[in-house]
């Protein structure tokens, strides 16, 4: 088979190995040159390229590949825009690397295939959730920009996105909402399970009990918050 693994730190690298000592053809693919270096006698092919780019992310045999997998860990934010891109680009399957709760359900809303944890969470969830008012959980993007888990304000259940005007008065996108659903265990009980919805429309409709996945700057989400 053909893989593309992109992001080559020790997940990503050690992946692409086994994955080449098995007789597959694997392309990595990294941003640092050292990592691209440290691999280029160990698997197929290596490249370094930025795979956000994606005028040069196009010019890769995706067509010809049986499966990506996007190892980047080191920066979550890097990997939900390389994650969305390929999967705009229409990959056979997308193999993409969750590092927390939050991170994994946003890369269900963007609808990859499967979803690998090699990661423990980071306190970094923890201290925005404990900060912020109503955050259930959270991962930022880089200095300025975060992905939180908010509850939905009270004011706004029985609304349509489009009637809360989120862009509009708050400056923040809403990815999708999670909804608490009930299923029975193996042992006769009733257990808890978040349900990761699709994809926000303007039209959907917002309910008592749902947490927004929001997208937006720092600054933005507190105002929401606080509002």
């Amino acid at each position: 088979m053909k893989y593309i693994i992109v992001g080559l730190g020790s997940f990503g690298a050690s992946l692409a190995e086994k994955l080449t000592a098995q007789g597959n053809e694997v392309i990595g693919i990294d941003i640092k040159m050292n990592r691209v270096d440290a691999l280029k006698e160990k698997i197929t092919h290596t490249i370094c390229l930025d795979a956000t780019d994606e005028s040069t992310v196009t010019g890769l045999p995706l067509k010809d590949t049986d499966i990506v997998v996007v190892a980047i860990g080191e920066n979550q934010g890097t990997n939900v825009m390389v994650t969305a891109l390929l999967k705009n680009l229409k990959v056979k399957k997308l193999i993409s690397r969750a590092v927390n709760p939050l991170h994994e359900n946003v890369l269900s809303a963007i609808g990859v295939d499967e979803i690998v944890h090699p990661e423990q969470e980071s306190a970094e969830r923890l201290a925005k959730k404990l900060c912020m008012r109503g955050v259930v959980d959270s991962f930022e993007l880089n200095e300025y920009f975060s992905i939180v888990e908010v509850k939905l304000p009270k004011q706004y259940e029985n609304k349509t996105v489009e009637e809360v005007q989120f862009r509009e008065r708050y400056n923040l996108l809403v990815l999708t909402t999670l909804k608490n659903a009930y299923v029975d265990t193996e042992i006769g009980k009733t257990k808890t399970i978040i349900d990761v919805q699709s994809v926000a429309t303007p039209q959907l409709l917002l309910e008592r009990g749902d947490i927004l996945v929001l997208y937006g700057a720092n600054k933005d989400i507190r105002k929401f918050i606080n509002s």
